[in-house]
C-alpha cells in the first residue's frame, strides 16, 4: 500500500511517500522569509505554500520512484494550524483525489507527532507523548490509533512559543529554540533563576508566560554591552527552566499513569540539552523514553503518511468535503 502524506500546517510545505509502512521520501521546505519578522505571517505562509506544494510533491513522487498512478490514497493535514496555510494543502489533496480517482484521509497535525516516534521504532501501546511544539505542549495517553486522550497541557503559552518569545527578547533570531540552544552552549545553566510556575487548577498543566516575563525583567537590568557578556548564561538558565518544567510535568504524571514507554515528540524534542536530561529521567523511572529522529521532529508529511497508512488500514478515510480547522477542539 503506497500512501501520498501532504502537510502544510504552518510554515512548513512537506510532502512524502509511504509504502507498506516504509517512508520512501520525506521532502520539507521551511520557509525562511519567517525570520526577518520574528514569527510565521500567515498571509506569507500561504502564498508561499501555493507556490511551492505542486514542486515539493513532484519531488517526493519522483524521488520514491513510484508513479501518481500507484498512489492508494493521500493522507493531508486537516488542522489545527493555520487556515489559510492549511486550505492550500487540504485543496491540493482535494483536487488530486478527484484527479486519479484515489481516497483522501484527513489527518490531525497532533495525531501525527503522536505518532512520529513509529517510523523508525517499535513503541508498544499504550505509551505517554510529550508533545512539544510551536504551538502545543501537552501530554497525552496514546493507547492505539485512534484511542487517545489529553492528560496535561499548557494555560497559555507552549514551549516553543517560549522559545521563539526569549529569543526575541535576547536579540536573536526566528525560530528561536535553535537560537537559543546555540547560544546557551558554555553557558552556566544555574546562574539566573527563572521560576517554574504552579497551576493550582490543574498541577498536571504547564505555564511558561511567568518565565518569558521574567526573562524580560531580568534582561532589561543589562546594559547592551552587558547582556551580550551574559547571554550564554542567560539562554543556558532560560534554557534549562524551561525544560525542566517539561521533564517535571512528565515525571508527576508517570507517578499516576503506569507505562513503560514514553514518546518525546515535536519541534523542541530535537534539543539535545532536553534529550540528555531525558535520558537521566529514563534511568530515575526505569522505563524507555522514545525520540523520533531529528528529521521527524519538526512539522513533517512523514508523520502524516504514517497515520493515514494506519487509518487505511482500518478504512478509516474522509469524505471530500472535509474543511481545515485551526484548533484543537476539533481533533
Amino acid at each position: 500500500m503506497i500512501i501520498l502524506g501532504i502537510e502544510t500546517s504552518c510554515d512548513e510545505t512537506s510532502a512524502s511517500v509511504l509504502k507498506d509502512g516504509k517512508i520512501l521520501t520525506n521532502v520539507v521546505n521551511t520557509q525562511l522569509i519567517h525570520s526577518k519578522y520574528g514569527g510565521v505571517v500567515p498571509s506569507l505562509a500561504s502564498k508561499n505554500h501555493e507556490k511551492l506544494i505542486n514542486h515539493i510533491v513532484d519531488k517526493a513522487i519522483n524521488d520514491s520512484k513510484i508513479k501518481l498512478s500507484d498512489i492508494d490514497a493521500i493522507a493531508v493535514t486537516q488542522g489545527p494550524g493555520l487556515i489559510g496555510s492549511l486550505m492550500v494543502g487540504l485543496n491540493y489533496a482535494k483536487g488530486l483525489s478527484v484527479g486519479i480517482g484515489k481516497p483522501i484521509i484527513g489527518i490531525s497535525h497532533l495525531e501525527g507527532h503522536l505518532f512520529s516516534g513509529l517510523i523508525d521504532n517499535n513503541i508498544n501501546f499504550p505509551y505517554i507523548c510529550l508533545l512539544v511544539s510551536g504551538g502545543h505542549t501537552q501530554i497525552w495517553q496514546v493507547n492505539g490509533f485512534n484511542n487517545y486522550k489529553i492528560l496535561s497541557t499548557t494555560v497559555d503559552d507552549a514551549a516553543g512559543e517560549a522559545f521563539d518569545k526569549g529569543a526575541r527578547i535576547l536579540g536573536l533570531k526566528y525560530p528561536g529554540g535553535p537560537e537559543i540552544e546555540k547560544a546557551a552552549l558554555n553557558g552556566d545553566n544555574k546562574k539566573y533563576q527563572f521560576t517554574i510556575p504552579y497551576v493550582k487548577s490543574n498541577p498536571l498543566n504547564f505555564s511558561f508566560s511567568g518565565m518569558k516575563t521574567a526573562l524580560l525583567y531580568l534582561t532589561n537590568k543589562f546594559t547592551k554591552v552587558d547582556l551580550n557578556k551574559e547571554l550564554s548564561n542567560i539562554a543556558a538558565s532560560y534554557q534549562e527552566s524551561i525544560i525542566d518544567s517539561l521533564l517535571n510535568k512528565l515525571s508527576d504524571v508517570l507517578d499516576i499513569q503506569s507505562t513503560s514507554n514514553v514518546l518525546i515528540a515535536g519541534g523542541v524534542s530535537a534539543n539535545k540539552r532536553f534529550r540528555i536530561k531525558a535520558n537521566k529521567l529514563e534511568k530515575g523511572k526505569n522505563i524507555k523514553i522514545h525520540f523520533p529522529d531529528f528529521k521527524y521532529c519538526t512539522d513533517n508529511a512523514a508523520m502524516i503518511a504514517m497515520v493515514g497508512y494506519k487509518k487505511m488500514l482500518i478504512d478509516d478515510i474522509s469524505d471530500l468535503n472535509i474543511l481545515p480547522f485551526s484548533s484543537i477542539e476539533h481533533v
